[in-house]
């Protein structure tokens, strides 16, 4: 009994794989908006009722779609601080957005569905929240780790602001001094708002020198968080 349950999950895997294979090829041609499961099942000889039982809905298929694409993303964040735990927090940081921009250009339609325009209709759930942090909580530890050496060079914070990085920092940095919370956000945004504009295509005839360029501005942004490089 337990051999046949084996081979009917690897058989339901195996076509999970292929059923979200086709679907980012629909992405890739038709966009997020127009991902269809009957066209999805009509590519894959399936019929529709069929390829219910694994996706119930559009939006179930859309959300292992971003899933997929998040844990991607912060897979290849998480390879770059390995690759590089012997530097200090500044020169990871700007090896890690080097890998995160790498991954984008490598998976433009992917990255479109996680940061591109949202999908009509649709509302991502809880799932996508931990996936969705993967890449911050990198970019956060790098901080983390300088304020724990006593090697953060903290940027100013008007009062004005001081209750919101209160707030935010009580949902992801609560160890961390208030001053760094919200130039984290700034930065994380900034670096998604750089991918962005190359992804899809507004840095043509603007920036010619693209990866010089990007590592620059990788290098502004941790020293905009308080990281400076190692002496």
């Amino acid at each position: 009994m337990s051999t046949v349950r084996g081979a009917r999950e690897r058989a339901r895997i195996e076509v999970t794989a292929a059923i979200k294979e086709e679907a980012r090829k629909q992405l890739a041609a038709e966009g997020a908006a127009k991902l269809s499961l009957r066209a999805v099942a009509r590519e894959l000889g399936m019929v529709s009722s069929a390829l219910y039982r694994y996706f119930p809905s559009r939006d179930d298929l859309l959300t292992a779609l971003i899933v997929d694409a998040y844990d991607a993303v912060g897979a290849a964040a998480e390879a770059a601080a390995a690759r590089a735990a012997a530097a200090a927090p500044y020169e990871r940081w700007t090896e890690v957005c080097v890998a995160v921009r790498a991954w984008a250009l490598d998976h433009p339609h992917e990255y479109a569905l996680i940061y591109g325009s949202p999908v009509p209709g649709y509302a991502a759930p809880q799932d996508t929240v931990v996936p969705a942090a993967r890449v911050g909580n990198v970019l956060i530890g790098f901080v983390r780790e300088a304020h724990g050496a006593g090697r953060l060079d903290l940027p100013p914070l008007g009062d004005e602001l001081r209750p919101e990085a209160a707030r935010m920092a009580a949902d992801f940095a609560q160890d961390l001094p208030l001053e760094a919370v919200p130039a984290l956000v700034a930065a994380w945004a900034q670096l998604f708002g750089l991918i962005c504009f190359e992804v899809f295509g507004q840095f043509n005839r603007v920036v010619e020198e693209r990866d010089a360029f990007f590592r620059h501005s990788a290098g502004r942004l941790a020293h905009s968080v308080g990281l400076r490089p190692a002496d």
